[in-house]
């Protein structure tokens, strides 16, 4: 059996525009399998459009921790922001979001590979690109949330918005696919591919590629603009300078500012 390649997209945020312009990219690679690590929604203007296309062309969809309290029927934190995007959704669009599976294991060239949102425990726990090793061996845990299994010597996730690889002396290798519609630091969207003998545990060549893909920024903020969405600035200092909203002190220049290894919050 020959090599096959999968592209791996997270965190689109409601970014249409970032969205097609990486399933183009992935299209012209000829690439058929592609896989979603979630936060479909939520910071962008096009929620509803980006669950509709990720449903349609996405092979595997898993859950986010923005899919999962954005609508929740008992989500007691609130705000203009979180309304506008929950309303954005469709009633069954939410539904189909928090019904979507934590995590999601194949093989790949004899690696038991195993992706996520955020971490072995929960969508809502955040392991950023500066863990510790403790935080590194939990990612390759298996929890009541993965469920049991093979342990994965490879594990992919996404939330963080930041794009790195790590592999320790075991081989274990931890990476993470940045973010297709928020990405931080370079605001460029960025996916992985994944290439290797599916369903094999056989050795074989394998091999780990970022990609990122420029698109028309502007023509996203006018769609923001003309939908009035709330929180605007912030979505256009996240898509213009790659600076998390909450990074940037009041009167800073984002000309000026450096970004923070650890983000606030993605």
């Amino acid at each position: 059996m020959g090599l096959e390649r999968i592209a791996l997209i997270s965190d689109v945020h409601g970014n249409l525009t970032a969205l097609e312009a990486v399933l183009a990219d992935i299209g012209q690679r000829g690439i058929t399998r592609i896989f979603n690590l979630g936060d479909y929604v939520g910071k962008g203007p096009r929620g509803q459009a980006v669950v509709d296309r990720c449903r349609d062309v996405c092979e595997v969809n898993i859950l986010g921790n923005w899919d999962d309290f954005l609508p929740d029927p008992e989500r007691e934190y609130d705000s203009e922001g979180l309304r506008w995007w929950q309303a954005e959704i469709r009633e069954e669009q939410g539904k189909w979001l928090r019904d979507l599976p934590f995590c999601h294991d194949f093989v790949l060239s004899g690696r038991r590979i195993r992706l996520f949102h955020a971490s072995a425990t929960t969508v809502h726990r955040r392991v950023r690109f500066d863990h510790d090793e403790a935080e590194f061996l939990g990612m390759f845990a298996n929890t009541p949330a993965t469920g049991d299994g093979p342990i994965p010597d490879v594990v992919g996730y996404g939330d963080t918005h930041d794009a790195f690889y790590e592999v320790d002396l075991e081989r274990r290798t931890l990476f993470n696919t940045g973010s297709v519609g928020n990405s931080m630091g370079d605001p460029t969207p960025v996916y992985t591919i994944l290439e290797g003998v599916p369903d094999s545990l056989d050795p074989a060549p394998f091999s780990i590629q970022f990609v990122r893909v420029p698109y028309d920024v502007e023509a996203e903020l006018e769609v923001a603009r003309e939908l009035g969405m709330p929180e605007y600035a912030g979505y256009e200092l996240e898509l213009r300078d790659g600076i998390y909203r909450g990074n940037l002190a009041p009167g800073e220049s984002p000309s000026y500012h450096r970004r923070s290894p650890t983000p606030a919050s993605t």
